[in-house]
């Protein structure tokens, strides 16, 4: 994306650091091998939000870029439909970093179901 947007409106992303404590504070969770998935239901609003945390130990910058691409993708396509009005923070662990394509959506949306 041409100016360093994520592909996601600011409407569908957690900015602040306010807003990824309050998820973390009062969401429930569930945890892979490859994910921390960190769900809260809106206090208002309607859009379903992301939040991405990767850090240096997932990989290098290329590797890093590209699981966050595909979380991105996985939510714009499947997830906003999985999650309602509700705020997701994705915490990306080591093992994340091999997961591509379908393997990453089937991960991300079986860890969902179980938050539903």
């Amino acid at each position: 994306m041409a100016g360093g947007l994520s592909g996601l409106s600011r409407e569908n992303r957690l900015r602040k650091p306010y807003e990824f404590r309050r998820v973390r504070a009062e969401g429930r969770r569930t945890a892979s091998s490859a994910f921390l998935l960190v769900k809260a239901d809106r206090i208002e609003g309607k859009n379903p939000r992301l939040g991405l945390v990767v850090s240096r130990r997932v990989g290098n910058a290329v590797v890093r870029n590209a699981l966050k691409r595909g979380i991105r993708e996985w939510f714009r396509l499947e997830g906003q439909e999985l999650l309602g009005a509700a705020d997701l923070v994705v915490v990306a662990r080591v093992r994340a970093a091999g997961l591509k394509g379908r393997r990453l959506r089937a991960q991300l949306n079986g860890q969902l179901g179980d938050l539903s």
